[in-house]
């Protein structure tokens, strides 16, 4: 999978194209995985990197929402927790089981929480990940070494869902190529064409790299461009009116020690309403999330002062040693395309399910839901987009639709587990040249062949696209991240054919974006 085939493919086609999808994280990418599976013909643009927005930015949960269970929402816990259970199956690389402990410390908490979570599996049927329980002070403890342990009562275990988020992005990127899908990143869309009645019925794109423009027409345009979804309705019809309400959820990133077991926590009621969650991630800890309403959506968003400082007091509420500001190797955030509704202000409120709406310029845009239930919002997409577009009836058939890089036992590649069957081609890097199996810091698993792999076979083209999203460094220490950038980038640039100056410039920018990681 090569950036240059894949533009080759967009530049030469001229035909028809069936469907472009503007947007290239969960929802685009699974719509374009979908509708080359149904045999249409299909191009992706992404304006930056795949996953460079909210896609990247997650909780790293695969779930079915506990509290859109408390707000009453049962049909979006029931297809959210159906698709937890077709996300395991299609990608078990990826998709991992991971008990969640909800810590009781007054009497009545085990059973007021535990008769909802029971429903919780109830709802999952047979996509079931496994069954909840209640647990002594003495069991609780055992899953949670480092819990506060005054007025600790006991707890109550239930299971979701894990995963690699921008892992599994690269992987639906491979899957969407190998169904026949042309998928480009750093490739902006600049405007829409139209047809004699006024209808979109094509695109102007811009590649990044060159400067050079480009068009292409199609049957039916999808917009999933997440929190910039607006923007891009504006080009299309400049009275659209703003059906998006940008909400900011942050995160951190803490040392494994400040949760060794290999349960999480679940705080079933933060001061603001939300549930907050600190869990193990890839040898680290993870504390989050916050619900911060913006007035706009940015590409590159940072966490705010307010939000690491209620991150930092609502984990020192049951972590026996209390995290501080200097204890923090990563902070990130990210935007939550929330739809409006009613005109409430408080997002916290918002649904998450996904809404559906097509312009009178004809544009057919898909917005909010979550990472969880991209499959089921990519079937109704190119259903309407197949009505829309008069394309031939074909059925969905991503349900048993393995993803690539599926593996039945991936945890036997060790740190290279992440990648699935292709951990086997990394392999054949190092066999190949012994000098790739160098660590690229001692901080981090990660090594020099992946950034190889990154560019070879996963169209990584900047240093931010492989230490941010085909490896997971920026986000689990940045500073580390800093380390291994020079090394990073001088087998990038090797692989890419760049020269002195363009590594200097990406470490300069690299540098700069690290920076915004970081707390001080």
């Amino acid at each position: 999978m090569q950036r240059q085939n894949q533009l080759a493919n967009a530049c030469d086609r001229r035909e028809l194209w069936d469907v472009i999808v503007i947007g290239g994280g969960a929802t685009g990418v699974g719509v374009a995985v979908d509708a080359a599976t149904r045999g249409y013909a299909t191009l992706l643009l992404e304006q930056h990197d795949f996953g460079k927005g909210t896609s990247s930015r997650s909780t790293k949960l695969v779930h079915g929402g506990v509290r859109y269970l408390e707000q009453g929402n049962i049909s979006l816990v029931m297809e959210a927790l159906k698709e937890r259970g077709l996300m395991r199956q299609n990608a078990p690389h990826l998709v991992t089981e991971l008990p969640f402990v909800v810590p009781s410390y007054a009497w009545w908490e085990g059973p007021f929480y535990g008769v909802g979570l029971k429903l919780y599996q109830m709802l999952s049927g047979k996509y079931g990940f496994g069954a909840s329980e209640f647990l002594s002070k003495e069991e609780t403890l055992q899953r949670l070494p480092n819990l506060k342990t005054d007025g600790l009562v006991g707890g109550v275990v239930y299971f979701d869902g894990q995963f690699d988020d921008t892992r599994l992005l690269i992987n639906l990127v491979a899957t969407a190529v190998e169904q026949g899908a042309t998928v480009l990143n750093y490739a902006r869309v600049t405007g829409f064409q139209a047809d004699a009645g006024g209808l979109v019925d094509g695109v102007r794109w811009e590649d990044v790299e060159t400067g050079e423009a480009h068009s292409a027409r199609a049957r039916v345009v999808i917009n999933a461009t997440g929190p910039f979804t607006d923007t891009l309705r504006r080009l299309a019809e400049p009275s659209a009116q703003p059906m998006i309400a940008p909400s900011q959820g942050a995160h951190l990133v803490l040392e494994r020690a400040f949760l060794p077991g290999e349960s999480a926590i679940m705080v079933p009621h933060t001061r603001d309403g939300r549930v907050m969650f600190a869990l193990p991630w890839h040898g680290h800890t993870l504390v989050g999330t916050t619900e911060t309403a913006v007035s706009e959506a940015a590409l590159e968003p940072v966490a705010r002062a307010e939000e690491i400082d209620f991150m930092l007091s609502t984990a020192s509420l049951y972590l026996a040693k209390a995290p501080t500001r200097a204890d923090i190797l990563s902070v990130f955030a990210g935007i939550r395309p929330l739809v409006k509704a009613g005109g409430g202000q408080n997002t916290a409120a918002l649904s998450r399910d996904h809404t559906l709406h097509i312009d009178p310029s004809g544009l057919l845009t898909i917005a909010g839901g979550k990472w969880t239930t991209y499959r089921n919002m990519a079937q109704d997409a190119v259903n309407h987009a197949a009505t829309l577009g008069d394309l031939p009836d074909q059925p969905c058939v991503t349900k048993t639709l393995n993803i690539h890089g599926y593996h039945a036992n991936a945890a036997q590649f060790g740190a290279l587990r992440v990648y699935g069957s292709d951990a086997l081609a990394i392999q054949g890097l190092i066999a190949a040249d012994p000098t790739l199996a160098r660590p690229l810091d001692p901080a981090l698993p990660y090594l020099a062949a992946e950034v190889v792999w990154a560019a070879r076979a996963e169209m990584a083209r900047t240093l931010e696209d492989v230490l941010a999203r085909r490896t997971r460094a920026l986000f689990l220490n940045a500073a580390a991240a800093q380390r291994m950038a020079p090394t990073a980038v001088a087998l990038l640039a090797r692989e890419l054919g760049r020269d002195a100056a363009w590594q200097a410039a990406q470490l300069q920018a690299f540098t700069a974006l690290a920076q915004r990681y970081q707390v001080t």
